[in-house]
């Protein structure tokens, strides 16, 4: 097992404080390595790490359900303030199949918040019947699905997100999405960069789809190195032209690949998305709800809803028609720096 779940339950607001020492060796590894893990070498490139900027066998860490937290690098020692609630699971910075031998001593000091305590600048997301703004008139300016270059109808418009483009890039940081390339010129470029540093190339392109008569502002995808080939999960935004209480309205259309299929359009192949659509509008709702940065949430059923369609190369899907609607709070500001300096309680 690479990841040990410690028992302990984090609240978001917690400063938490994690320490390591101890010693692992790989077979493959000339000598031994603490928690703060090998120094990167060519070979990092073809291994899918849970963090991929750390280095293998550092000590790790992840907060919250497994299959949506993001894991954090910890090495020898970590200082910070927990931005969810969840439980704390501890981890080695390895690939799947990779093992060593060796121990980790972890010690793990939680101080809890004062009772009615918040610390100042985290937002802490509410379930909401409705948010203002987000109704009947508003979607009835939301096209509910995106098209190709053709024109041809394709996925369904399944979330929208209110707030400045600074904290929607934020909220997406931190969830640990990773902006996608649009095109393969770009993708070679960036590629080559990744090598050259040694980091693990997550970024392929993604095609572009159409909504307001243009093609996505911004594309995310949220995978596993070197899986992302043939499954991810992804999405395209585009930016509004209208407001919702004086913050821009993002529009975002999510489907999750999980394998390849032939485009109806040309015979070729393409990414093969995972009919019920539903579960990845829920992914993006877990994620980006976990990162301290979301502070509404609610779903709204438009008039006209997509039940049951295909996309524009011939993939099937199904939804009960729901948009998500994310309300960001305090529009966007950079809140690491308040977070990183709150007292410990004792």
């Amino acid at each position: 097992e690479h990841w040990m779940d410690t028992g302990m339950e984090v609240k978001a607001g917690e400063r938490v404080i994690i320490s390591a020492t101890g010693k692992l060796r790989y077979l493959d590894a000339p000598d031994e390595n603490g928690p703060e893990g090998r120094a990167r070498g060519f070979k990092d490139l073809l291994r899918a790490l849970p963090v991929n900027d750390a280095g293998r066998g550092a000590l790790v860490a992840r907060i919250g359900e497994a299959d949506i937290a993001q894991p954090f690098v910890v090495r020898a020692r970590r200082d910070f303030t927990a931005r969810v609630t969840g439980q704390l699971a501890l981890g080695i910075n390895q690939a799947a199949k990779d093992s060593a031998t060796g121990t980790y001593l972890v010690r793990v000091e939680i101080y809890p918040l004062a009772p009615g305590e918040t610390p100042a600048g985290l937002v802490v997301v509410r379930d909401v019947a409705r948010i203002a703004g987000v109704d009947a008139r508003f979607f009835a300016k939301i096209p509910r699905r995106v098209a190709d270059k053709q024109g041809d109808p394709g996925d369904m418009v399944n979330f929208i997100i209110i707030g400045s483009e600074t904290g929607m890039q934020q909220a997406f940081q931190l969830a640990g999405w990773v902006r996608v390339d649009r095109t393969k010129k770009e993708a070679i470029l960036h590629g080559l960069l990744a090598s050259l540093s040694k980091e693990a190339y997550v970024q392929m392109p993604m095609s572009e789809l159409y909504l307001f008569g243009r093609p996505q502002d911004y594309g995310f995808a949220h995978a596993v190195p070197l899986e992302v080939v043939r499954e991810r999960h992804h999405l395209r935004l585009w930016k509004t032209d209208f407001t919702v209480n004086g913050q821009p309205v993002w529009c975002g259309a999510a489907t999750h690949d999980i394998g390849l299929e032939r485009d109806n359009r040309n015979g070729r192949l393409t990414h093969k998305i995972d009919p019920d659509i539903d579960l990845e509008r829920e992914y993006v709702s877990k994620t980006l709800g976990e990162t301290g940065v979301v502070a509404q949430r609610t779903y709204f059923l438009p008039a006209d809803p997509v039940l049951e369609s295909h996309t524009a190369t011939g993939g099937s899907f199904h939804s009960n028609g729901k948009v998500l609607a994310l309300l960001l709070g305090q529009n966007g500001r950079d809140l690491s720096a308040s977070l990183a300096s709150l007292p410990a309680k004792h």
